[in-house]
């Protein structure tokens, strides 16, 4: 099972495929399946040409692999990847010339 631990919109900058991107959507995700778990930090880059757009693009997301393993979600692992995001996303977008505005956030967190 899929689930979204923490999802929000962030001002970024970047430019992929030739088209500006001013939006980031980063996102903790867990997958869980007979006795497994996988975490993973994502960031997706987008347009957000106006305040209306938040059409996400699939030709600029990256993700990276936190944690693969036997178990079950945690609270405490998922306390200490998030706590670790910020980290991991600007990694994640510094090796793609990007960057996340974390001070200028688009919408309010999501945790699931």
């Amino acid at each position: 099972m899929v689930v979204t631990v923490y999802e929000r919109y962030y001002v970024a900058d970047a430019e992929f495929s030739g088209v500006r991107r001013n939006g980031a959507l980063v996102k903790l995700i867990s997958d869980s399946e007979a006795g497994s778990i996988t975490y993973i930090a994502e960031v997706t880059f987008f347009p957000h040409a106006d305040e209306e757009d938040y059409a996400v693009s699939y030709d600029a997301c990256f993700e990276k692999e936190l944690f693969s393993g036997k178990g079950r979600r945690s609270r405490k692992k998922e306390a200490a990847y998030l706590e670790q995001l910020v980290e991991t996303i600007d990694q994640l977008a510094e090796e793609h010339g990007a960057s996340v505005r974390w001070d200028e956030p688009l919408t309010q967190e999501r945790r699931g």
